[in-house]
């Protein structure tokens, strides 16, 4: 085998790479990272049109307080210094409509049970019940990783197996509360009987303690990485396609990149789904047949049709505010996250939208009056497959007719709820499922890696480590997903390289993380105030 050059590649700079790329080079791994795009991040980046800036990925995070997981790493990792996170509204950082009903979803688990049950309270005994549940998995699921099972928690193990809708039905009974407990489900995009129970839990308690955003926008967390990184002494490329990982008698030695050159290292990290690992990049000849059978019925993720608005509508004025905005046309959820597996939206105006006006969550970001505003709803990829092999930005009239026809019946649903939408734009484009699978090279455009269906998690999933020596993963596709959960996922991976525990790797000390109120700037750090009127 030729001379190694690194002690590891990681394919891809999601934040389950970037994590992962930080954590060998503070480790004193020679690492390099490879970026197919021409900014680093992933589903964390943000991009600027029109001199608009959108973020189409990371609308918020939990686990930022002071001792949460997410905290512990960013500090651990040394980032910290170089974020500063906004917090939601924390009354309502989530707001959710169910038709002409409308639930906020607020910070603090004993003060949202609170406010269900002065909203159902006929439903008192259940709802308590559930949050009760909801703790017993939380507990299980902080132990599994380390191996220790509490005895009294083996009951709720039970409910691996089964889905988020059954564990919300089984103790209570008004749909509207089922479905505003299961209303922030758009964060795995699964129908809720369907969805692992374990995976909608985990959900729900990641934001227990609020959300947050990242002031400036998503792209600086990734920015945060990279410093870290090159403080350490890694490297990133990026316009740096991979065009293979090569094997030699069975193992991962290295990969070819877009120009053919070939470079080698002991470890080869994939930040990548599966489909795009195994088939793109190594081939099914290579593989077992366990594995292939494996591959051949994996589901993954459903996409997504993403508008991108600026508004010359004085939206606070109205009554909008930091939180997020979910909008569903009734409460029969199931029915609409299985439309989202379809191509309806695509065909009809949609039946749920979430939005999220990023001028609220960071004003910093607002230039002369204009808000910038994210509206997503679910759609599959097979509408778009027949423009799949025409350049990005070159793509045929058929096409852009199309997406002015979608963009119109998202606005027309929006209208509905911002009254004035329409006629304040003075910006706007839609990504498609063909714009996902372009700028993040995920399969058929999916959002959320392999599909959070019980069946695919746990063993039934994807781990860190592969059936080809040397060769791991890291990302959506294995442990979790989301911010928070990649992350951990790139940790553990690092970890399992170095042969160590996730928390030996966390050792720089970073400085607390910085975190302002979304709504009061009197209370901002002067860097932010400075940054405003510049």
């Amino acid at each position: 085998m030729p001379s190694t050059k690194y002690d590891s590649i990681i394919v891809g700079s999601g934040a389950g790479g970037l994590t992962a790329a930080v954590a060998l080079s503070q480790a004193g791994q020679k690492v390099l990272v490879c970026e197919q795009h021409l900014a680093p991040g992933g589903w964390t980046q943000s991009f600027t049109l029109e001199g608009y800036r959108f973020s189409p990925g990371v609308h918020y995070i939990g686990g930022l307080n002071q001792g949460e997981y997410l905290n512990q790493i960013y500090r651990g990792l040394g980032v910290s210094q170089d974020l500063e996170f906004l917090e939601l509204n924390p009354d309502g950082f989530d707001h959710i409509f169910i038709g002409d009903e409308q639930f906020d979803i607020p910070k603090g688990k004993e003060k949202y049970i609170e406010r269900l049950i002065a909203r159902f309270p006929d439903e008192a005994e259940g709802i308590r019940k559930l949050f009760k549940t909801i703790d017993d998995i939380g507990s299980l699921m902080r132990s599994l990783p380390h191996g220790k099972m509490p005895l009294s928690k083996l009951g709720v193990l039970q409910w691996f197996w089964k889905s988020g809708g059954t564990l919300i039905n089984k103790y209570v009974k008004d749909p509207v509360l089922r479905a505003i407990l299961l209303s922030q489900s758009g964060d795995h995009g699964v129908p809720p009987s369907k969805v692992s129970s374990f995976v909608q839990i985990g959900i729900m308690r990641h934001y227990f303690k609020g959300g947050f955003y990242p002031q400036g926008g998503a792209c600086m967390l990734p920015r945060a990485f990279v410093r870290a990184l090159k403080r350490s002494g890694g490297e990133l490329r990026l316009r740096t396609p991979v065009n293979k990982i090569i094997l030699e008698n069975g193992q991962a030695v290295g990969i070819e990149i877009g120009n053919n050159e070939k470079l080698y290292a002991k470890n080869i990290i994939s930040n990548t789904d599966p489909e795009t690992t195994f088939i793109k990049l190594i081939g099914k000849e290579h593989l077992s047949n366990k594995l292939n059978r494996k591959l051949s019925k994996v589901c993954y993720s459903t996409s997504s049709l993403s508008l991108f608005l600026a508004l010359d509508l004085d939206l606070k004025s109205m009554g909008y505010d930091s939180g997020n905005y979910w909008y569903y046309e009734h409460s029969d959820l199931d029915k609409i996250y299985s439309l989202g597996q379809t191509d309806y939206a695509v065909h009809n105006e949609p039946a749920a939208m979430f939005m999220t006006i990023t001028t609220l969550k960071d004003p910093s970001k607002m230039k002369k009056g204009i808000h910038t505003i994210e509206a997503f709803c679910f759609s599959n990829y097979e509408p778009f497959k027949k423009w799949e092999n025409e350049p990005a930005g070159e793509r045929s009239k058929e096409y852009k007719s199309l997406k002015n026809e979608i963009m119109d019946r998202m606005l027309d649903f929006l209208e509905k709820r911002v009254p004035g939408i329409k006629n304040s734009i003075v910006f706007k484009d839609l990504a498609t499922p063909l714009t996902n699978a372009h700028y993040i090279n995920s399969h058929k455009g999916n959002l959320y890696g392999t599909d959070k269906i019980t069946k695919q998690m746990g063993p039934f999933g994807f781990n860190t480590k592969t059936e080809i020596k040397n060769l791991y993963l890291c990302g959506a596709s294995t442990l979790s997903h989301g911010v928070a959960g990649v992350t951990g996922t790139g940790l553990r991976t690092a970890a399992i390289i170095l042969n160590c525990k996730t928390k030996d790797l966390l050792k720089q000390k970073g400085p607390e993380l910085r975190i302002y109120p979304c709504d009061d700037i009197s209370k901002w750090s002067d860097k932010i105030k400075q940054k405003i009127k510049r």
